[in-house]
């Protein structure tokens, strides 16, 4: 009894507790929610694109088009993909803050926008289908989530 007592613990304790499993190939691998160095969202000179959300496309099989999906934070601010973007099975994206070039080779879509996303104290990611439906969403705090402090949560 105390084991099975510690094992259910130890997986209740691992798993963050407002993590939502739904049935979708895209997830939301981890986010770089503390960009390196003191914040300064200028679009010129500041450290923005170094915040990234990382979405990957878990299918072995299906190559997943992100135009139509959105990316939400808990507060409402939030990202749709207007473009074509195609992940191929096993292939991911980084969602960058600032202004950029997109692109499918680099692996990276910048949000043109120089304002932080994610917050630094914990913050809720949620991902959405193009049809509204949710594919993933997690929730973190960095004293639960990120024990090396490197600003970086791993979800999947």
């Amino acid at each position: 009894m105390v084991v099975g007592l510690a094992v259910a613990t130890l997986v209740a304790t691992a798993t963050p507790a407002s993590a939502t499993e739904y049935s979708s190939a895209l997830k939301i691998q981890g986010v770089q929610y503390n960009a390196p160095g003191s914040d300064d969202n200028r679009c010129v000179g500041g450290n923005t694109s170094q915040e990234y959300l990382t979405i990957k496309n878990y299918s072995k099989t299906a190559t997943v088009n992100l135009r139509g999906y959105l990316v939400k934070d808990a507060v409402g601010n939030s990202f749709k993909f207007t473009a074509d973007h195609h992940l191929q099975p096993g292939d991911y994206v980084r969602l960058r803050g600032g202004n950029g070039n997109d692109s499918d080779g680099n692996n990276v879509v910048y949000r043109d926008n120089c304002n932080f996303i994610w917050n630094n104290t914990g913050d809720s990611i949620y991902l959405y289908k193009p049809s509204g439906a949710g594919a993933d969403s997690h929730s973190y705090k960095p004293a639960r989530d990120d024990a090396d402090g490197n600003g970086y949560v791993t979800f999947h």
